[in-house]
């Protein structure tokens, strides 16, 4: 295996962290452009982007678990055994999410209903016309999803960047028409998402295909079906994946149901405040990815001094790139503030939540979030699931209302409870990672 440089990490790092704007960005002008459409437009949209976040959730958990099984095949170098992986998270993919989209066409308005309850008709209505064609973008994301996730394994992250690059140009372009010119409303924003990821999921395909490496290629792979037990190889990664971050979701709404029971100016500043530190977190989601492919090849080799090796690193130099987004936005909040139009005690809350939010997530994000994926890459994803589950609800959630109802903290007890929740999950990882016990879990 060719080794890990400091040159050839930084050319796997910086597209990744370019991607995961560009994705914000997709989010972003949907939001921006479907609003002009009117309010029950963008309430049924948002209705279906909700239950989208599970799907994603879902598709990118497996695809997570492909990328482990790749990444450590490549650091052995058995080839054969890296692209039959390969071939087997792009079939899985492409199966589930088929039947997820069969499912979804047909029982739009009854899942939609169990969900959400009853909805208003023109709210369901707009939120139907939207599902209904949203399904048909699921295969294609499937296999974007699965195809980005075998290049970053094999440590090419430009080639997914650049089809996050063509999305987002295809999406705002296809809105702009539908929406803006042919006045469409709802079903143009539809067919803005679904040309989008058709775009994406192609255009990744056709470059996995026609690409040399022999690790990820499909086409050097032998077999065509699917074979037990190299999905239970991936799966066995990407189930606790997805079983972690769908119940971290349910547990971020029961937040803002503590949030929303303290007012309008609560719920905006916890909006913006959300917003922000999702920008804050864009990096260090790039090097958590970086983490899984450089710790995963590197254990697939038995190198743990190496994966220990290049695990530091990348957690200093996201504790750099974390802590020198929060300075800027913790000296600069009255600035970028003023920009919006809010009420004196929206602002004031909003400090109040980004200045421990600025502390905590300094301290603490690193160690809760990137550093896991160091665990997963080495086959303990398990320990990480129950322990980011058990952090959630029995730490964040249970001192949110502690601190809410019991203490008088208000809404900003959510806050509270993250900061917690950071401390807390950071420190059993960190003892996980020093004790070594990873070390002995095998993928292949």
């Amino acid at each position: 295996m060719e080794q890990w440089n400091n040159q050839k990490v930084r050319r796997l790092l910086w597209p990744l962290i370019v991607e995961q704007l560009l994705a914000v960005t997709i989010g972003i002008a949907d939001t921006a452009m479907v609003t002009s459409t009117g309010e029950t437009a963008i309430s049924g949209v948002s209705l279906v982007d909700q239950i989208n976040q599970l799907l994603i959730i879902l598709m990118s958990a497996l695809a997570m678990g492909g990328s482990v099984v790749v990444s450590q095949y490549i650091g052995r170098e058995d080839s054969r055994s890296a692209v039959s992986a390969s071939k087997q998270l792009l079939l899985f993919n492409l199966i589930f999410s088929t039947g997820v989209m069969a499912l979804t066409l047909v029982f739009h308005r009854l899942i939609l209903s169990l969900v959400y309850g009853n909805l208003d008709a023109d709210v369901m209505g707009n939120a139907v016309r939207y599902f209904r064609l949203y399904a048909f973008s699921l295969p294609f994301f499937a296999v974007y999803t699965a195809a980005g996730s075998l290049f970053r394994a094999a440590g090419n992250s430009r080639l997914p960047m650049f089809a996050a690059m063509l999305m987002n140009v295809v999406n705002i372009s296809a809105n702009a028409i539908f929406i803006f010119g042919l006045k469409l409303g709802v079903t143009g924003a539809a067919l803005g998402t679904v040309l989008c990821r058709i775009t994406g999921g192609i255009f990744l395909f056709l470059l996995l295909i026609k690409s040399k490496n022999s690790n990820i290629n499909p086409h050097f792979a032998p077999k065509t079906t699917l074979e037990p037990v190299m999905i239970k190889r991936i799966l066995r990664i990407g189930i606790p994946g997805a079983i972690e971050n769908s119940l971290f979701q349910f547990g971020k709404i029961f937040l803002a149901r503590v949030v929303s029971g303290f007012g309008t100016a609560s719920i905006a500043a916890n909006a913006i405040s959300g917003a922000v530190a999702s920008f804050i977190y864009m990096p260090g989601t790039g090097f958590c990815m970086a983490i899984l492919t450089v710790a995963g090849q590197c254990i697939g080799a038995k190198d743990y001094e190496g994966a220990k090796f290049w695990t530091f690193k990348l957690m200093k130099t996201t504790y750099i790139a974390l802590i020198s987004l929060n300075l800027m936005i913790f000296f600069c909040m009255d600035l970028w503030l003023g920009v919006f139009d809010l009420s004196p005690e929206t602002i004031v809350l909003t400090k109040q939540f980004l200045t421990l939010h600025c502390i905590s997530s300094s301290i603490g994000w690193p160690l809760s979030f990137a550093l896991p994926n160091a665990l997963r890459a080495a086959g303990d994803a398990k320990f990480v699931m129950v322990t980011a589950v058990c952090t959630m609800w029995l730490v964040r959630i249970s001192s949110s209302y502690i601190f809410a109802y019991i203490l008088d903290f208000k809404a900003l007890s959510v806050w509270m409870g993250m900061a917690l929740d950071f401390f807390s999950r950071g420190t059993i990882f960190t003892v996980r990672w020093l004790h070594g016990k990873w070390q002995t879990k095998e993928v292949i």
